[in-house]
């Protein structure tokens, strides 16, 4: 070839504490001196700072470009400061393998280990790949085995910390406190929609400082380390965590049956913005009317179209008036406490019970088939008890409103959804249709029934 070859230089560190690149400016300084040396022309420079080589599936930017630079012939030599800094990975490895035979591309390391110019150094990168492979996947079985015996002790696993939790899972009380809130209107109607809402607008910061939205809010609500249950890869394995429980063990339950409540899956992004829509129902055929235009509710059968304004006004008056009354606490009788507390229970024996047929499985007690028909049978009872909690838990959600110190202000400041589930908690209220072009509002067409205990 004529003229210098045209060397593009390689720079990676797997983790950058400070951010401040130094070790890639380390590498750059000694991978241009070996350029230099052999009177090579710099013609790019490809750069992954604090990204790890070790997940064959995990993006490298500069890696990924610099093998599209390859493909595209515009270097002839490359250079990196060691080769486990350009792959850990036997497979890729062999792609620059091919194109230094195939092309006569040099591949050098700034401490001379490498060179695939030559038999012996082709030899010498395999084994060191292949020993490189090797120490990661002893690594990975030596952190599993870490993180169980973690799990088994109760210990919070090691990494990312939890929300309202240092890293040693000691309480953040100001995260916690976001934390308790987040459960707490999630049980009592709130949707993770307007949950996500809510922290925005309050300006809670993520951890990772993306925005929030439901699933991330949801990530939380599912979280059973918040109960004070240890897991391990993601599930309960029955012990109880060393740390402090941020919400109560029934109130978690409760989360977890209304996000498994099949209704929510029937009834996507009804975070609703009218008091009335799918609740209030037609005088006519019992339907959920709809929110319509010009502000309005709409039998979905086309029995009624009624203003939504002067109903809304009228509901939200009788319901202030029953709420300023002192036999409040009769509201949820102790008959029905007791089916609510029934139902937690269920659903808690049941996923004690999944715990028990998992640890048998694990512990070669039961085969694969006896394994399966076991746990589809327990799921299938799990789903039928969470179905009831989530049921029972609309009016006992409505407690937190009927047991404040000012029952009138907490439905005035409480968020719609809890409104609602206040309402719906309370009483049923149905709609007749008005005679067409009647502009005066009769109050009698808003039938407002209170349930029965």
């Amino acid at each position: 070839m004529t003229g210098p070859r045209r060397c593009a230089i390689y720079l990676r560190v797997s983790l950058d504490a400070t951010g401040e690149q130094l070790a890639v400016q380390r590498q750059r300084a000694d991978c241009q001196r070996i350029a230099d040396q052999r009177g090579w022309q710099i013609i790019g420079e490809f750069v992954d700072n604090s990204i790890s080589a070790s997940d064959k599936h995990k993006a490298r930017p500069g890696y990924d470009e610099l093998v599209s630079a390859n493909k595209a012939g515009e270097f002839d030599a490359l250079v990196c400061w060691d080769l486990d800094r350009l792959t850990r990975q036997p497979r890729q490895l062999e792609d620059w393998i091919d194109a230094a035979q195939e092309r006569g591309l040099l591949l050098v390391t700034a401490n001379g280990e490498a060179d695939l110019s030559t038999d012996g150094g082709r030899m010498f990168a395999r084994i060191k790949a292949t020993v490189a492979r090797g120490e990661i996947e002893r690594k990975a079985a030596r952190q599993r085995a870490a993180a169980l015996q973690r799990a088994e002790r109760g210990k919070p696993p090691l990494g990312v910390r939890l929300t309202g939790y240092s890293p040693a899972g000691e309480l953040i009380e100001d995260e916690a406190a976001i934390v308790r809130q987040l459960f707490d209107r999630f049980a009592a109607g709130d949707s993770l929609r307007a949950l996500a809402m809510w922290l925005t607008e309050a300006k809670v910061a993520t951890r990772h400082g993306r925005p929030w939205n439901p699933s991330s809010v949801r990530t939380i609500l599912t979280n059973p380390r918040y109960a004070g249950h240890a897991i391990y890869q993601g599930k309960t394995n029955g012990k109880q965590g060393t740390w402090d429980a941020i919400v109560d063990d029934d109130v978690f339950r409760l989360v977890e049956a209304k996000l498994a409540d099949p209704r929510r899956k029937t009834q996507q992004g009804t975070d609703r913005k009218h008091l009335g829509a799918g609740l209030f129902e037609c005088a006519k055929c019992d339907s959920k009317v709809r929110s319509w235009s010009g502000n309005r509710y709409r039998c979905p059968n086309g029995c009624l179209t009624r203003s939504q304004h002067q109903i809304d006004t009228l509901v939200i008056k009788t319901m202030r008036e029953r709420l300023s009354r002192p036999d409040l606490a009769g509201l949820i009788t102790p008959k029905e406490s007791e089916r609510a507390k029934a139902a937690s229970e269920k659903v808690k024996q049941l996923n004690g019970r999944l715990e028990l047929i998992e640890a048998d499985y694990d512990a070669g007690n039961i085969d694969g088939p006896r394994y399966k028909v076991s746990t589809e049978k327990v799921k299938a009872k799990l789903a039928e008890a969470r179905l009831t909690q989530a049921r029972l838990s609309t009016r006992s959600a409505a407690a937190s409103t009927l047991s404040a110190v000012d029952p009138v202000a907490a439905f005035d400041t409480a968020p719609l959804m809890i409104r609602r589930n206040v309402v719906d908690a309370l009483c049923s209220v149905k709609l007749s249709p008005t005679p067409r072009g009647r502009k005066t509002f009769n109050p009698d067409s808003v039938n407002i029934a209170w349930r029965e205990d």
